[in-house]
């Protein structure tokens, strides 16, 4: 799906109104339905309203109070038709445009025209994910794309074979500016306009970042429908168990209200007044309206939120596939020839295309590279993350009509404002935020409207909601390039560090001593990784090349520093103690231009003379980053190709986790690494269907240890080959005791060469003749 931005991050994507005839048009469609509208001549409003069939109209509306008491019958003099085609012609006036970041509002895209597909999963993991979510981005590309079932964002309520009742509550997930809003907004157009989901009555989008401003309401339900859709305002709604109405609450990882679900009072009465936190919970767990349907949409970090009980499918948007981003790109620029080059220039770089698996960095990308690629003269195409976002940051603040490098005096009060707003909510973790917020950091409301560009301000006003502005990044990558614009800025114009004031001025030439020791050493102790991509943009402001480009933004010049090459050999000290972490710091020595280590792997690989090399730790895990991030998809590893030991193995399992089948087959491997092997083939992050480890000296103790990843109902394994490893009689009890136990996945078990007992192979045997075991196929001789 195009999305030119998710609406948790503050997107590139904006409602808007109609602008001229259109507008006009619709605007007295919605006048004459709201007055008096069982008086409308329906003639007026046929070119304006989408029409349905009969049997969707004409019903009154499904409020059910379950178990609860029930509460009075309410009657109306509108038709549940005359409610219903303006509530389709409201959503169709607001969700079929859409506003590509600094677009004019006057100048709105429509959805139809640029939506791209995207890649969604159904019975995602409830499982939350701390990670940093560019992390999650580059595992979920390394994963081979047929293990998952996917879905069209329209089908998610629909009930699989697998489910014994129909789907109420459905949760998705998905990181910033990955589609889930735009996903919304897809979703109830097609409703609108007639496409889909036709049996829905009608649907109502409650975002809570908007809910957040009724923090300190006492409202009924009904009440905050009426603020939020004027209008219902004068509809009541009958007790009636026929038709499906669907609550949208967008943005869970936004809410700033306390949903405690343990000791929220019970509410059932849609009358009653209540906190608008006690009405949400109610609703969810389904004392409130048991019969409407509810999705939710939460970042990966906020999922948990609500507990599993009351969640009856969980879907995953991971964002555009291979072929998508291509159809995006292709969508966005009129210009073919344009478009096929930078597409081109994505590819090439790996770091990037990774992070066009998000819409929005498609869109920042399209944004860069079709100006750059477009002029001539632009200078230097972008080839790190830095190098990005600091083109992007230059363009956003061409205001009014100012040429691309043009200096505006007002540019390092602008940065620095908004980079400390950057600065300290990130530290909180907070990525909207508002009016005390800005005030904090000394913005003002007003200059907010000039700052648009880069901070957008979400304020809704067809939902009623006067009482206060909403603001966030562009995406949550955004806020962390302006918090590391207003570090680097701090220490290079006024000599502050701000991570670590102490050393304000020992050490002002000395940028490692000064400040680069103190963002490894904060990125490294944070287990999450959430400064791992700030570090990325710290760093990386500090290459020459990237400073000469922000001579675009400022009318200062920066030092040139001292204690570059000291970060250098820091960060590589630090890779082999930090194996986990290993990926991004060899992402920032690229940022640093230093691929010393990442050559050195490619030269061995290339030559052919890798597996005969002894590797030190950090050229190991520098292996593993080329693996991860080669232009080949990680389907089939064959270890034996590259070294062949216990050590090497454990720093391998990164690799070994994301792709389908590993052939470990003669790499020298004991029992040590079972247990490892049995640790990450458990975790719900492994890819792994097939496991060879034949010709390795397990015996029994290393079957034992493997027998972990059986019984884990998080494991994926269906093949397991331990051909000649030494296995006797213990190995085989417990390989049929771990799959008789637990109902496994595995579905082939190959034991030649072993040495099997009387009772591991009656034990084994009886499995196979077992028609709930899903073990298939056993192969075994002396």
């Amino acid at each position: 799906m195009s999305q030119v931005n998710d609406g948790e991050q503050g997107t590139p994507v904006t409602q808007s109104r109609l602008s001229g005839k259109r507008e006009q048009c619709e605007g007295e469609c919605l006048s004459k339905l709201s007055l008096n509208s069982h008086h409308t001549d329906r003639a007026d409003t046929a070119s304006c309203v989408s029409m349905r069939s009969d049997g969707s109209m004409g019903f009154p509306i499904n409020f059910r109070d379950g178990d609860c008491p029930a509460g009075p019958r309410f009657e109306s003099a509108w038709t549940a038709t005359e409610i219903h085609n303006l509530r389709w012609a409201s959503l169709k006036r607001k969700f079929q445009y859409v506003c590509e970041g600094t677009a004019k509002q006057q100048d709105p895209t429509v959805l139809n025209e640029i939506y791209t597909e995207l890649y969604i999963i159904k019975g995602g993991s409830g499982k939350v994910n701390n990670e940093h979510e560019v992390r999650q981005i580059e595992n979920s590309s390394w994963r081979p794309a047929t293990l998952e079932t996917t879905i069209k964002c329209n089908d998610i309520f629909k009930q699989s074979a697998r489910q014994d009742k129909p789907v109420r509550t459905v949760l998705t997930k998905g990181v910033a500016g990955i589609g889930k809003t735009v996903s919304v907004q897809k979703f109830i157009l097609d409703w609108a306009e007639g496409r889909a989901n036709q049996d829905l009555i009608f649907i109502f989008p409650l975002p809570f970042r908007e809910l957040n401003l009724m923090k300190e309401k006492n409202l009924s339900f009904m009440n905050l429908l009426n603020i939020f859709f004027p209008e219902t305002k004068d509809f009541k709604f009958s007790k009636t168990d026929e038709h499906k109405i669907l609550f949208i609450f967008d943005g869970l990882d936004e809410c700033r209200l306390p949903l405690d679900f343990q000791n929220s009072e019970v509410l059932c009465d849609v009358t009653q007044p209540a906190p608008v936190d006690v009405l949400l919970t109610n609703l969810i767990t389904g004392n409130l309206l048991p019969s409407a349907l509810l999705w939710i949409t939460s970042r990966p970090a906020a999922a948990n939120q609500i507990p599993n009980q009351f969640v009856d499918e969980v879907t995953e948007i991971r964002g555009f596939s291979d072929l998508q981003r291509e159809e995006y790109f292709r969508k966005r620029m009129s210009d073919h020839a344009l478009s096929s080059r930078v597409i081109s220039h994505v590819k090439s770089i790996r770091s990037l295309y990774i992070m066009c698996h998000i819409p929005v960095f498609c869109w920042i990308s399209a944004t860069v590279l079709g100006r750059m690629l477009n002029e001539p003269g632009s200078g230097e195409v972008p080839n790190t993350l830095t190098q990005m976002y600091t083109h992007f940051l230059i363009i956003q603040t061409c205001i009014r009509g100012k040429k691309y490098n043009e200096r505006v005096k007002s540019n390092e009060d602008l940065i620095l404002k908004l980079g400390k707003l950057a600065y300290k909510q990130l530290e909180k973790g907070n990525l909207i935020f508002y009016e005390e917020d800005l005030r904090e950091c000394g913005i003002d409301i007003t200059e907010a409207s000039v700052y648009s560009g880069v901070c957008s301000q979400i304020f809704r006003e067809e939902f009623g909601l006067n009482q206060g502005k909403v603001f966030c990044f562009v995406h949550f990558s955004i806020q962390e390039h302006l918090a590391a614009m207003y570090v680097f800025l701090s220490f290079s114009i006024h000599s502050t560090n701000v991570l670590n004031p102490a050393v304000n001025t020992t050490m002002a030439n000395d940028i490692f001593s000064g400040l680069h020791k103190s963002a490894v050493d904060m990125a490294l102790q944070s287990d999450n990784g959430h400064w791992d991509l700030f570090l990325r943009f710290l760093l990386g402001l500090s290459v020459e090349s990237n400073q000469t480009l922000l001579g675009n933004l400022l009318t200062q010049t920066t030092r040139r520093w001292r204690g570059k090459e000291k970060t250098v050999k820091y960060i590589k000290d630090k890779v082999p103690a930090n194996p986990d972490r290993s990926i991004n710091l060899f992402h920032c020595l690229n940022e640093l231009n230093d691929h010393s280590l990442v050559a050195e792997i490619k030269s061995y690989l290339k030559s052919g003379t890798l597996s005969k090399t002894q590797l030190t730790p950090e050229k190991c895990l520098a292996l593993v980053f080329v693996l991860l991030t080669c232009d080949e998809e990680l389907d089939v590893f064959d270890m034996s190709r590259y070294v062949r030991s216990d050590a090497c193995l454990l720093r391998l399992l990164p690799v070994v986790k994301v792709c389908r089948t590993a052939l470990l087959l003669g790499c020298k491997l004991t029992h040590s690494s079972c247990t490892m092997l049995a640790s990450a083939l458990s975790s719900n992050s492994s890819s792994l269907r097939e496991l060879d480890l034949s010709h390795n000296n397990l015996q029994d103790t290393g079957v034992k240890s493997l027998c972990a990843c059986l019984v884990n109902p998080q494991g994926k394994l269906q093949v397991l080959s331990l051909n000649f490893c030494g296995v006797a009689d213990q190995g085989f009890v417990s390989l049929a005791t771990a799959l008789s136990e637990n109902l496994s996945h595995l579905k082939e078990l190959h034991l030649m060469g072993n040495i099997p007992g009387d009772l591991g192979m009656k034990l084994l045997s009886a499995l196979l003749e077992d028609t709930e075991s899903s073990l298939e196929k056993l192969q075994y001789c002396e």
